[in-house]
């Protein structure tokens, strides 16, 4: 097992290489250190000594990757891609194009993406779960059927109009709800309960429906037959065996995306004005600021393969017949 989850851990290192590299490649090649020059100061037609001097206070007057005009290790050194892409390596995220610390900038935000991630995440599994064994239940019944209904209008909605529509309706309608915003304290609550429950509801349908099929391939095995033979009763037999040999798939998907929960939600802080990572990734693209896009493109990399380890070390605990050799 060690040596399993030491040799997936060197895969990830190389990945993580091949994703900063990739990353650096592609926004420079996208845009130019003049492009950023002409965004940030406001118009295309500035002189050139404007953009270099803008070039010059941001560090982009360097070569990208071969600097010929030095000798030794400074020839590999003194480039934009050693000052601004190996740092990352060692979790050093620099400075935005505006100057701000980014990684001051991800502690500051971190608290509000989990206060609204953390919640929808657990709330939604436990609904999804919920809901479909409810169906297994009751399966082959009027109940299953409209349920399986249900879930196919759900998952055939955009979670945008779920915002939408639930800010229209419970926020300015009905005003049980802020519209939009964020505060410190206790009084976070009030901002977070609309944003969570449209969190739940637009993924209740998608993971209900797979769930439910997951759950009518076990209820056939002979172990399910075996457990009612003892006259077990029809729900102890689907929490209790049902849902425990079901895990493998359930944890694929879950506990991956545990380490993603940090990064937050990109549409729904957006609309509802919660400072997290996920405005903080709208707003830099927004603006154009490619240091802190290839930050959180290689923090969001880094979380996810820590999720995949996650995921594959948890299969031995939910199953002792896992083993990895």
């Amino acid at each position: 097992m060690a040596r399993y989850i030491w040799r997936r851990l060197g895969y990830g290192v190389l990945v993580l290489l091949g994703v900063n590299l990739l990353t650096f490649v592609l926004f420079f090649a996208v845009n130019t250190p003049d492009d950023m020059a002409r965004l940030a100061i406001g118009g295309q037609r500035i002189s050139p000594e404007a953009i270099e001097q803008w070039k010059e206070q941001h560090g982009y007057n360097k070569p990208l990757f071969i600097n010929t005009a030095q000798s030794g290790l400074a020839v590999v050194q003194d480039t934009i891609f050693y000052e601004r892409s190996v740092p990352l390596l060692r979790w050093d995220f620099g400075f935005s194009d505006s100057g701000h610390d980014i990684s001051q900038e991800i502690k500051n935000r971190m608290g509000p993406s989990l206060a609204l991630a953390v919640p929808t995440f657990i709330l939604g599994l436990a609904a999804s779960v919920s809901f479909s064994l409810f169906l297994v239940f009751f399966r082959h019944t009027r109940i299953d059927f409209y349920g399986v209904v249900l879930c196919v209008i759900l998952l055939s909605i955009s979670g945008l109009f779920y915002i939408i529509a639930g800010q229209w309706l419970f926020a300015k309608v009905l005003r049980w709800v802020p519209y939009s915003g964020w505060t410190q304290g206790m009084d976070t609550t009030r901002f977070l309960i609309l944003p969570i429950v449209i969190g739940v509801i637009s993924r209740l349908g998608a993971e209900s429906r797979f769930y439910r099929s997951l759950f009518l391939e076990e209820i056939a095995k002979d172990y399910i037959r075996t457990a009612r033979a003892k006259g077990l009763s029809e729900p102890y037999v689907l929490f209790k065996h049902l849902l425990r040999n079901a895990l493998l798939p359930i944890l694929t998907g879950t506990v991956s995306a545990i380490p993603l929960l940090f990064m937050g939600s990109l549409i729904s802080e957006s609309f509802f004005g919660i400072p997290g990572l996920g405005s903080y990734t709208i707003e830099a693209i927004n603006a154009q600021d490619l240091s802190i896009v290839r930050a959180m493109v290689f923090l969001g990399s880094a979380l996810y393969i820590v999720g995949l380890i996650l995921a594959d070390v948890s299969y031995t605990v939910a199953d002792p017949r896992v083993r990895f050799e």
